[in-house]
């Protein structure tokens, strides 16, 4: 059966490529950001992900679906991976990758979930746990191109100590509003009890559905289809709610 042409630049994403890690550092007790270097990287837009392969020397090979979390910026990327516990990837590269180790990433994968600089329209973004990994890239990458969209950030995550980026989400950061959900346990004197998403956390921290943002949802299945059909019950149109999730796939 004859096979299509794999265009160049579409042909080069589809590739294995080797990347070394250059960096790593903590985000929360159970995520740490790894930061590789990978020549020939074709460049990705703020939202995409990428593939990771691991080979035992074995000949044993697996392979995981991560976010970038980081804006584009030429041959150096970062992901931040969040342990799975009795996980087969993610403990090795949280706990024993080592600087200047290598893996082979493949990508960027990924054309629907991304924001662009040139989008005017107001931005919402919906964040469970570790779903603020490709939410952050775009965070990055606006505040990179100088962008003056203005951005809503409604992150719910367990306790305070699993927030991710903390530092970096504490600087000020013009037209970045900033609203943190608690599900588990809050910071003293919190003025939100812990507790799930809810239809007033979105209307009183997004936009009113008149002003047509474009809103991003990601996080595991269960948070993100509560979160689409909150912001659909809520008079946004469906079709600007983009969504990505995420389950369990082994770690």
């Amino acid at each position: 059966m004859a096979r299509a042409a794999v265009p160049g630049r579409l042909g080069d994403r589809l590739r294995w490529k080797t990347a070394r890690l250059a960096e790593r550092r903590p985000e929360s007790p159970a995520a740490r950001t790894l930061v590789f270097d990978v020549p020939g990287w074709p460049g990705h837009q703020a939202g995409q992900h990428v593939d990771v392969r691991l080979t035992a020397e074995d000949g044993y090979s697996t392979q995981r679906s991560y976010s970038l979390a980081s804006a584009p910026d030429g041959e150096r990327i970062e992901l931040t991976v969040q342990r799975v516990t009795d996980g087969e990837v993610s403990p090795y590269l949280t706990d024993e990758l080592a600087v200047g180790d290598l893996v082979e990433l493949r990508g960027p994968v990924g054309g629907w979930f991304v924001w662009r600089p040139e989008q005017k329209e107001p931005v919402l973004l919906v964040a469970g746990g570790s779903g603020l990994v490709p939410l952050m890239a775009m965070i990055r990458h606006r505040r990179a191109a100088g962008s003056r969209t203005p951005f809503r950030l409604v992150y719910s995550v367990r306790t305070p100590a699993d927030q991710l980026y903390a530092p970096e989400l504490r600087r000020d950061d013009p037209g970045l509003d900033k609203t943190y959900l608690y599900t588990r346990s809050t910071p003293p004197q919190w003025p939100r009890p812990a507790g799930r998403l809810t239809p007033a956390d979105l209307t009183r921290a997004g936009w009113p559905p008149d002003f047509e943002p474009t809103c991003y949802v990601c996080g595991p299945t269960g948070f993100v289809e509560n979160a689409a059909d909150l912001l659909v019950a809520l008079g946004h149109a469906p079709d600007r709610i983009r969504t990505e999730r995420f389950g369990p796939s082994g770690g």
